[in-house]
């Protein structure tokens, strides 16, 4: 027996030297002596609190991680406009968004291992040494996590809401999670309260697990999920409108951007227009022509100036997608074909008469952001005239397909062009509406609600939300009832199945993870 004893024990060393090895790197002078789980490993107070606040801080900087990691993989919709963000604050185009995402998963990894190596540690009864680099480390993603929470909290507070809806479809999913997590952590937590030497010592174990293990058992009693919905109740698959064409395929706002959007099926286009010195609207999203153009090769001292204030003349002179091939403007953009390669870089400036007429050959709806020129520009005060002009005279386009966003001079608008589809870009009361006659309202996707667009519906006023590229947030989208989307992916989203879940299922799914749970920390502390 005890030369049985002595070999489990021997071969017990070796794994308990790894972790310990790992944790606080120490290979050889690893503690041979073991505290038996529920006693205390700390001679002293102050051994206690040291170990204590280890714990604490690794746990700490686990959870910030984890939230952080969380709230910018969740964001990835919007990492094209964090990206352009920082182009205007750096002067080069870089996919930090990209880079971003690949830190705090490296740091989220390196905090949870070392977590894990604590727990086990702790569960073998060894007494934690957590060596100086790991304490770096552990500070270190402690200060990146919370910085980085606090500055995209500044500048992108609206990520916080795109963090709210996408708990409406990734809630059932974490919650299961969570359960596992809380049944893996059952083992350690019985090992520990059972052995323990007091009945306070045991409450203090048990208690806060078992209050956390309560709360996750009953959170799906708060869960709302629109795509959670009896089979039939699901509304029509929103329309996809290409913002600014297919900026994943082809340069934005070019011709070959919004062709690429109608091979793909897509039911609209949408733009932004400049106009010109000479009075000609053109396509153009930027101030300045920097970042889509080559302007810095053919007119280096012109390159921070307004895109309004030059001639169409020079602007026909700039090629509008060499800069795409160069910089390659989202992290998910597959491999161009060569033929597509060719015609984008022999893109140019699209003029917006042609734009139109592109639309209305194919029966597209327009929608449009309208620039008013700078100071001092000769259309300054009659850009909206221009405009008209060209829409009305110009084009030839139907106006039932053009969805007019502009606000300022809208009744004049409706006098001349009393065809177009009258869209207001902001949410306001029924009756306001209705009487400046909107039929549509153009919404940023953080202020998607189930209920606005139901109540907006019944006045006959349909909703579209932008920029939607990710399929998670399609999906809510159309199971809220959005009419239609803006988005840089029609090619992936137009062929995009939603998956429903029905309240039955879905209480079947909880009750079942809720009961198997229960089972295994229930034999987890009769062992």
């Amino acid at each position: 027996v005890v030369r049985r004893r002595l070999l489990q024990r021997y071969e017990h060393q070796p794994f308990i030297s790894c972790l310990a090895g790992f944790y606080s790197c120490r290979w050889k002078r690893y503690q041979r002596g073991r505290t038996e789980p529920g006693k205390c490993c700390c001679k002293t107070v102050n051994q206690l609190k040291t170990r204590t606040d280890i714990v604490f801080c690794v746990g700490t900087a686990f959870c910030f991680s984890l939230v952080f990691l969380y709230m910018w993989g969740e964001a990835k919709n919007d990492y094209n406009n964090f990206d352009w963000y920082n182009y205007g604050n750096l002067g080069f185009w870089f996919l930090w968004s990209l880079v971003l995402l690949i830190v705090a998963a490296i740091l989220f990894t390196y905090i949870t291992l070392l977590l894990v190596l604590a727990m086990c540690l702790l569960a073998e009864g060894q007494q934690l040494y957590l060596h100086w680099s790991h304490k770096i480390g552990t500070f270190l993603v402690l200060g990146f996590s919370i910085t980085a929470l606090f500055i995209l909290s500044v500048l992108w507070g609206d990520q916080w809401k795109t963090v709210r809806l996408s708990f409406q479809i990734t809630a059932p999913y974490l919650h299961i999670g969570a359960i596992t997590i809380m049944v893996l952590l059952s083992w350690p937590v019985a090992l520990h309260a059972i052995r323990a030497d007091k009945k306070v010592v045991q409450v203090i174990i048990v208690g806060p697990y078992l209050a956390i293990l309560l709360f996750l058992f009953l959170i799906p009693l708060g869960m709302y999920s629109p795509c959670i919905r009896e089979v039939g109740t699901l509304g029509p698959k929103p329309a996809l409108i290409g913002h600014r064409g297919a900026p994943m395929l082809a340069p934005e706002n070019t011709e070959m951007s919004f062709q690429k959007t109608i091979e793909h099926g897509g039911d609209g286009l949408e733009t932004d227009v400049t106009i010109s010195y000479d009075g000609i609207p053109f396509l153009m999203h930027d101030s300045t022509l920097r970042r889509t153009t080559n302007i810095k090769e053919i007119y280096p001292n012109d390159t921070a100036q307004n895109a309004a204030l030059f001639s169409w003349d020079t602007l026909q002179e700039l090629n509008a997608g060499t800069w795409f091939l160069k910089d390659k403007p989202f992290s998910c953009m597959g491999s161009l074909s060569r033929a597509d390669q060719n015609q984008a870089m022999n893109q140019s400036i699209y003029k917006l008469s042609n734009f139109l007429r592109l639309a209305d050959s194919q029966n597209k709806l327009v929608i449009f952001d309208l620039y008013r020129p700078p100071e001092k520009h000769p259309y300054r005060n009659s850009w909206i005239n221009r405009t008209l002009e060209v829409i009305l005279n110009e084009s030839g386009i139907r106006p039932h397909l053009v969805l007019w966003l502009e606000n300022d001079m809208r009744s004049f608008v409706q006098s001349v062009a009393p065809g177009f589809q009258q869209t207001m870009g902001s949410k306001a009361p029924v009756d306001d509406l209705l009487m400046d006659n909107i039929v549509k309202l153009n919404l940023a996707y953080t202020e998607m609600s189930s209920e606005d667009i139901r109540k907006y519906a019944e006045a006959n006023i349909t909703t579209n939300f932008y920029v939607v590229n990710e399929p998670w947030l399609f999906s809510l989208a159309w199971c809220s009832g959005a009419h239609s989307v803006t988005t840089n992916a029609v090619h992936t989203l137009k062929n995009l199945s939603l998956f429903l879940m029905t309240p039955q299922q879905y209480n079947i799914m909880w009750i079942l993870t809720d009961l198997t749970s229960v089972l295994l920390i229930s034999l987890i502390f009769a062992l």
